[in-house]
Parts: C-alpha cells; sequence; structure tokens
C-alpha cells in the first residue's frame, strides 16, 4: 500500500504499514490525523462493492452502435465510467447526430436494473471487507450515482444486502446529487450527524475521488498501484479490498492511542 504524492504524509510506506497523518498537517482531513477522528465510512458501488460497471458500460456501448456509434466496449467502459445516463445519452446523440429519446435514461436504467438482477457480481473480497468494517465499530453508508432500484438489484442478487441498511444507501440519480459533485457525500454526512472532515469514502473512479475531495473528506482509491491516479493531501490508495480494514484499524488505533502527538 502507498500513498499517491508523498507530500500530502497522509500515507507513507514503512514497512509495509501505514503511517496516520501527524497532527500538524493540517491540510490532511481529520478523519485519518492522529489528532483527529474518524466517525463515517462511505463506500461507493460499481468497482467497490459490485462489479457491474463493465456490464453497464457495455450495455451503452451496445446502444451507441444500435445509433450509429462505432464505439467498443472498453472505448465506452473508458469514456462512461462514473458517468450520468442523462450525459451518456446527449453524448451518444452528438456523436451521432441523432436525437436521443426524451426517455433514453430512464429506458436505459430499466435494462441496466434487469441485467444487475442476474448478472451483478461482487468485487474480490467485499463480503468479508464489509464485515470487518462492521466488525470495527464504524457505521456505513453507501453514496453511489446509481439509482436506488439499481442498487437493489445489486445487493440482493450478490447478498451483500444482508450487510447493508437500507436507510443508508443514497443515489446520486435519484437525489439529483451526482458526483463529481460533493453534495451526495456531504448529505450523507449531514444524516449521520458527522462532519465531512470526519468521513473516510472508499472510491475507484476519479469522479467519485473528485467528489470526496470537493466535500472535504479523506478518500481511499481502490485501483491497481501501476496505474495512474489523482494525487491530492487525504487520498490514500490500496490495490485489493483487503487493505482497507488494516487502513481503518491503524488509523483508529493512532487516534485512541496515549502516546503523545507528533509535533
Amino acid at each position: 500500500m502507498q500513498a499517491v504524492s508523498d507530500d500530502t504524509r497522509a500515507c507513507l510506506e514503512k514497512d509495509n504499514a501505514m503511517t496516520v497523518a501527524p497532527a500538524h498537517a493540517t491540510d490532511i482531513p481529520a478523519a485519518i490525523r492522529e489528532d483527529g477522528s474518524l466517525k463515517l465510512v462511505i463506500f461507493d458501488c460499481d468497482g467497490v462493492l459490485v462489479d457491474g460497471e463493465h456490464l453497464s458500460t457495455a450495455k451503452m456501448a451496445e446502444e451507441a452502435r444500435h445509433h450509429g456509434w462505432d464505439l467498443s466496449n472498453e472505448e465506452a467502459h473508458k469514456i462512461f465510467t462514473g458517468g450520468e445516463l442523462v450525459k451518456i445519452g446527449e453524448r451518444i446523440g452528438r456523436e451521432t447526430g441523432k436525437e436521443m429519446p426524451a426517455d433514453w435514461d430512464m429506458m436505459m436504467q430499466d435494462r441496466i436494473v434487469k441485467m444487475m438482477e442476474t448478472e451483478a457480481e461482487t468485487i474480490d473480497g467485499a463480503h468479508e471487507m464489509l464485515q470487518s468494517v462492521h466488525d470495527l465499530g464504524l457505521p456505513i453508508r453507501i453514496g453511489s450515482n446509481s439509482s436506488g432500484a439499481e442498487m437493489e438489484a445489486k445487493f440482493s442478487s450478490t447478498g451483500l444486502d444482508e450487510l447493508l441498511e437500507e436507510e443508508r444507501i443514497h443515489s446520486g440519480r435519484d437525489l439529483d446529487m451526482p458526483k463529481p459533485r460533493p453534495d451526495l457525500y456531504l448529505h450523507a454526512a449531514e444524516l449521520e450527524g458527522v462532519g465531512p472532515e470526519h468521513c473516510i469514502v472508499l472510491e475507484d473512479s476519479d469522479t467519485g475521488a473528485e467528489a470526496a475531495r470537493r466535500a472535504g473528506m479523506a478518500c481511499v482509491l481502490l485501483r491497481d498501484l501501476d496505474k495512474p491516479a489523482p494525487s491530492w493531501p487525504g487520498l490514500l490508495r490500496i490495490g485489493h479490498l483487503s487493505e482497507f480494514p488494516q487502513i481503518l484499524r491503524q488509523i483508529l488505533d493512532a487516534q485512541t492511542s496515549d502516546r503523545p502527538i507528533a509535533a
């Protein structure tokens, strides 16, 4: 596990362990500072808990080709990942010169929900990771651009609904708070009754990480460490979900330790 940027001091490699940001690193959110407190964990859905993004973007690529845009599934995944259906429909219309149906986003949403009812799969280690976070005693909320109906299909078909409470699942689409706007994450923190600086977000996309940054929250980016990523204070990186509970445990241990805070 490694930091995106050494100068953030949010996460340093030291004998394969994380060093929590010291007290004087005031540009780091309090959630991961040793003199701060971590009070809420917020998860994205696609790419973090459920491997549904490739399925969704492949369906959109199919639709783009139907309207005359010669777009491969791989290209569609790069272009559409993390995007809003309305804006994706507008992009297909611009590229093809065709007027998309007014209800295209709703039509695509229905198709995606039906697909997720049978084809959704979890990200490797998702069940174990969520259970470990529960065991740490940290409250959990979900903040995703997916609709509530889509997340319900994904979580029920994968069994993740046994570890997640419906009232703690928040949809950027349904609430009209799409990322990269910070509103969805700020909404989740407000409902929990905690300040954004005391939250940590687990994301896989630049769009989601940007939403966390704008919200003033710490963020852990789940992404292969050999792939490029943004860089800002408070952004950490992991390559596998199994690393996330370890990070949280180290943060909590540092924040509850009786040892003197570093000057």
